[in-house]
Parts: C-alpha cells; structure tokens; sequence
C-alpha cells in the first residue's frame, strides 16, 4: 500500500476542509450582520445563517477524522483496523482514505447504531 499517496490526498483534505469551514463560518456571521439592517429578513437570514453553521459542523467533523488519520500515518497504524489491528481494503481507503475501520467492523458499527431502543 502507498500511504504517502494517502497522506498526500488527506493534507489536501484537510487544507479543503478547513477553508470551507473558515467561508461557512464568515458566511454564517454575515447572515446574522446583515439582519441586523433589516428587520423583515432577519428571518430568512437566521436560516441562511444556520445552513452555514450546519455545514460548518459537518465539515469540522470530517476534518477530525482526517487529522486522526493523519496521525495514524505518522504513527505506523494508518490502513489498520482500530478494532482488531486487520487491514482496511485499498477500495474502502480509496473512497473514505480517512476511516478508521474495516468494511466488517463499520458495518457492525452502522448495525448497532441503526437499532433503535425498545421499551
């Protein structure tokens, strides 16, 4: 396996990621500014403004896992199972290059998180 080939697409990721969580951020600011100024859209702007946060969020997220990946490269675990230390498949790295789990075991995790309580 390449791993600088995926260290390479996760800086690129994380330089991404946190650009458009700076614009969504500033976005979002600039909604609740320009409210202020007029009254009758403050409505639609605290929306607007809620989305950017939104997206913010969900961007901030996935950078966290890109950044842990990263350390997983610098620290020789990078392409391993953080269940049971097996190898991530290549595919599953080429399309998500930032997981931490194997195919089996995100699926497990998707199951478990997936059943809803019972009382």
């Amino acid at each position: 396996m390449n791993v600088q080939h995926y260290k390479e697409r996760l800086l690129e990721l994380e330089k991404t990621l946190s650009a458009r969580i700076g614009r969504a951020v500033a976005d979002g600011r600039q909604e609740f500014i320009d409210s202020a100024h007029d009254v009758g859209e403050a409505g639609v702007a605290d929306e607007e403004a809620s989305e950017e946060f939104a997206d913010a969020d969900r961007d901030s997220i996935v950078l966290k896992e890109v950044r842990d990946a990263l350390a997983r490269v610098d620290n020789g675990t990078f392409g391993t199972c953080v269940v049971d230390g097996g190898p991530i498949e290549e595919k599953r790295l080429d399309a998500v290059p930032w997981t931490p789990y194997c195919l089996k075991h995100e699926q497990l995790l998707e199951a478990s998180a997936s059943k809803t309580p019972t009382l």
